[in-house]
């Protein structure tokens, strides 16, 4: 009898002490970060000192620069920059635009070009305008009612969905290909609806491509605030014959060096399987990509630290990796997958941070059902820190280039609702990010990073030809 108490003490005892080291080790890295996080200082340097972070601009070369320095001040067994050509698009002088209800009555505008947009006329362009609500109504109307007009996409993001990301999903086509299908039609140029859930005056850029069109066929594309699309979608309704005048003076230059900025810490028992977590350093030139990405960056530098600090010596090299050219290219993540494959290295799990420094809520992951299972058994560890959302879904535009078989990705997810109000932004500032949320992502992450790391990824079964 007393023998099978034993027994039966040990098998319940020892998943407790197993678990009880965990809910330790977590409850360390909460505490360091919410009082000797470093990630909000890094933030507000990066902010408020170096500003927008366009690829390929005097900006983007310092804050690869200053956050290699914060990186070698942290001790780590490695740190370089990896060399990457991106493009260099510059937006110019500021856009103008105006609505004329008739000759000699306007009504100014805000609008910004989108990015990757060729430049309008130097005097500008003012034509009518043919509103449409995305890129299928295109066809519906025909040339003869688009030829010469500027066409006005005014599809909203749907408020009713609850995932802001979905409903960005929703209507992204428009900014990003909008011009391409227009200019099919004979259309003198774009105006798209910002990404924006709220009605305010701040037009939201983004990236846009042009396919195959020739470069001399290429029509100007802007963004207008929501504000603004509401003005000029109503007054259409009143005044069909009223015409829209944009001006702006950008340019795509040649490709330029820049680089994805690198940390590492070597593992102790698998150094070469490789862990990394980051975000991009580039960012849009309207405000100073507090929350896209430069929150993404210092969590995710911070992640190192807090690992180190904390007294927690990984099993796997793990690394921090701030990418280049998210926002209009995907350099950087391609050439840092790129790099990885030429040196044959073993990537196990990817963690990525581009979503804004609100407060956290989960992870979504990309990965086997086992390992989704996994890091779901987990869910009690972060129910303290009010962490529930595990669910499979998407890991990340710069880490989804590594993904392999096998390979585990996962995104941060903090709460979205405010995300789209500052995204791509002149409103996208420093002021903007709460302290204490940033930090708890980082402590978010740095969790997740310690599990994986203490437990391993469960390898993919592999069927029998």
């Amino acid at each position: 009898m007393r023998t099978t108490l034993l027994l039966a003490f040990l098998m319940v005892s020892t998943p407790f002490f197993s678990q009880s080291e965990d809910e330790k080790q977590i409850k360390a890295i909460y505490d360091e970060a919410l009082t000797n996080g470093k990630a909000y200082d890094w933030l507000n340097y990066l902010s408020n000192q170096i500003g927008g972070r366009l690829s390929g601009s005097v900006q983007a070369q310092h804050a690869v620069e200053y956050t290699k320095a914060q990186l070698d001040s942290l001790g780590l067994d490695k740190v370089w920059l990896q060399p990457v050509m991106v493009p260099k698009w510059v937006r110019g002088i500021p856009e103008f635009a105006y609505l004329e209800t008739k000759p000699g009555l306007s009504t100014n505008v805000p609008i910004c070009a989108l990015g990757g947009s060729v430049a309008t006329p130097a005097g500008g362009i003012k034509a009518s305008v043919v509103e449409v609500k995305g890129i299928e109504d295109l066809e519906k109307l025909g040339r003869d009612k688009i030829a010469g007009k500027i066409v006005f996409y005014n599809r909203p993001m749907d408020p009713t969905l609850i995932n802001t990301f979905s409903a960005y999903s929703g209507c992204v086509d428009q900014r990003y290909a909008g011009a391409a299908e227009a200019g099919k039609y004979g259309a003198a140029g774009v105006i798209v609806r910002s990404m924006n859930l709220r009605l305010d005056d701040y037009p939201h850029t983004g990236s846009m491509g042009y396919g195959d069109t020739p470069v001399n066929e290429r029509i100007p594309a802007a963004a207008i605030s929501t504000n603004g699309a509401e003005l000029l979608s109503a007054t259409l309704k009143l005044n069909p014959d009223a015409k829209f005048y944009f001006k702006q003076n950008c340019k795509q230059l040649e490709d330029v060096q820049s680089y994805n900025v690198i940390g590492e810490i070597t593992g102790t028992t698998y150094p070469n399987e490789i862990m990394v977590v980051g975000g991009h350093l580039d960012s849009w030139d309207l405000g100073d990509g507090s929350h896209d990405d430069g929150a993404g960056c210092v969590q995710s530098m911070d992640v190192l630290r807090l690992l180190k600090e904390t007294g927690y010596e990984p099993k796997r090299t793990l690394r921090v990796v701030l990418f280049m050219n998210e926002e209009n290219g995907m350099r950087g993540g391609n050439k840092y997958a790129e790099v990885a494959r030429n040196k044959n290295e073993q990537h196990v799990f990817a963690l990525e941070s581009d979503s804004g420094g609100f407060t956290p809520r989960g992870f979504s992951i990309d990965a086997s059902d086992e390992n989704v299972n996994q890091i779901q058994g987990w869910r009690d560890l972060f129910e303290p820190y009010l962490i529930h959302m595990f669910y499979k879904g998407g890991g990340g535009a710069d880490i989804g280039p590594l993904k392999e078989d096998g390979m585990v990705l996962a995104g941060l997810r903090p709460d979205t609702q405010r995300y789209f109000d500052h995204h791509h932004a002149e409103n996208d500032t420093f002021e903007h990010v709460n302290k204490r949320e940033l930090e708890l992502g980082a402590a978010t992450m740095a969790s997740l990073v310690y599990l994986i790391d203490k437990y391993g990824t469960i390898p993919t079964k592999k069927i029998k030809g």
